[in-house]
């Protein structure tokens, strides 16, 4: 499969807050998820995982951006850079307080980085180009469950984490296609944007299994088996697991796919008025 053609980059808003959140000790609970065992779990090692994951998307993007050529393009990859760099930072400041509570994000951070540098140093900038929008499909699928979904973010309660994981999401979906774009622009094609997918697909999912597991064990409520069970159970009903999110991440299979295809704007629109409008709940956060 040839690259595909080129189509006209539409205007985004893809916006660099400088924004900050503080996790006090003893301001977060042990299983901050709802007290959900598993659920608290994977979102730690999620976020874990990010700061070293959003470095590895900024310099893939960096490096691909000498392809670049339409102005608009060129506007949203520097929002994109700056909007991931904040993300990086923001959650290095809650793994440290997740670490503190005895969740091993130290570990997972230094794995993942490991691994990303190695990507850099071996792996061409196309592929790398490549993993980083097939990444920000999952990242984007995610982001915009949990903006639809009160189910989901009934789960995150009412701290500090769910402020951030909304303003996180929020941004995700506003840049889910300049990464995408990118690749493109340097000439990926659909070949290897499907197949570097379906890799992706398998080593994210065997991560996220493995660093999850690691952390269940270090937690002395995984050896209550009625709770261990009960917790997994409800993940089988879990939001982020959905049909429409499993049918979401697929049609990044399909040849011609491109994230527009998913409009967001009304979504996005009403999540900027409700964080950061006028009396948005997170203006106060913005520095």
């Amino acid at each position: 499969m040839a690259a595909p053609s080129l189509r006209a980059i539409p205007h985004r808003s893809v916006k660099t807050r400088r924004i900050g959140f503080s996790y006090p000790t003893n301001g977060l609970d042990r299983h901050f998820v709802k007290g959900d065992l598993v659920m608290s779990h994977i979102v730690a090692m999620l976020s874990a995982m990010f700061p070293e994951g959003e470095d590895f998307f900024v310099r893939s993007v960096r490096r691909g951006q000498e392809y670049v050529t339409d102005p608009e393009l060129k506007e949203q990859v520097a929002g994109f850079i700056g909007q991931e760099v904040t993300h990086g930072r923001e959650h290095r400041a809650l793994n440290e307080r997740l670490a503190e509570m005895g969740y091993p994000t130290r570990m997972v951070d230094r794995g993942v980085h490991y691994g990303m540098v190695w990507r850099d140093k071996v792996m061409p900038m196309k592929f790398n180009l490549a993993v980083t929008a097939a990444l920000e499909h999952y990242t984007a699928t995610i982001a915009e469950r949990l903006l639809r979904s009160d189910a989901a973010q009934d789960l995150l309660g009412e701290s500090e984490v769910r402020s951030m994981l909304l303003w996180h999401a929020l941004e995700e979906s506003e840049h889910k296609s300049v990464a995408f774009d990118v690749f493109q622009a340097a000439g990926g094609t659909e070949r290897q944007r499907i197949w570097t997918f379906r890799m992706v697909s398998t080593l994210f999912m065997l991560t996220i299994i493995v660093t999850t597991t690691i952390s269940l064990l270090r937690d002395r409520a995984t050896y209550n088996p009625v709770r261990l069970f009960r917790s997994l159970a409800q993940l089988r009903h879990s939001p982020f697991l959905s049909r429409s999110v499993i049918q979401n991440l697929r049609a990044y299979n399909q040849v011609g796919f491109h994230p527009d295809d998913m409009d967001a704007t009304e979504l996005l629109d009403r999540w900027r008025a409700e964080l950061f409008g006028t009396e948005g709940v997170l203006t106060d956060h913005l520095k």
